[in-house]
């Protein structure tokens, strides 16, 4: 189990790369699906999942960027899925659940390794120790 937890950052860098990039192809299939930006929800929740993704692949501002990111995905959960079912496998909210658990994910854990978050996090550590 020391392997494992050797990992962890490593680990939970790759989750949010990979969560960061599917999120981001959600809103670019939205955009070229001609989705109005002007339209709601479908247009701040395009540009939401487009900028959010972005800043969650690179590790930008990840914390903020998934609490964004998990309150507007739990919002098209309950607001546009839930009402058509009680289950997300009847109302085709699946996706929208378990990307807003994601992120939540996220907003708690941090962006783990090879992230910009982490390069500003020990830049600021070198300053203080200089």
């Amino acid at each position: 189990m020391q392997f494992l937890e050797q990992r962890r950052d490593q680990a939970l860098a790759l989750f949010r790369i990979v969560i960061g990039v599917f999120f981001l192809i959600h809103g670019v299939q939205k955009l070229l699906k001609g989705a109005s930006l002007l339209s709601w929800p479908s247009g701040p929740a395009s540009l939401i999942e487009l900028i959010g993704g972005a800043l969650i692949v690179i590790g930008l501002w990840t914390r903020w960027a998934a609490l964004i990111s998990s309150g507007a995905m739990a919002y098209a959960y309950f607001v546009v899925h839930q009402p058509r079912g009680l289950l997300p496998i009847q109302n085709g909210g699946e996706l929208a659940a378990v990307y807003s658990w994601a992120f939540l994910l996220l907003v708690f854990t941090g962006a783990g390794a090879w992230s910009i978050d982490k390069l500003r996090e020990s830049s600021k550590k070198s300053l203080a120790n200089a």
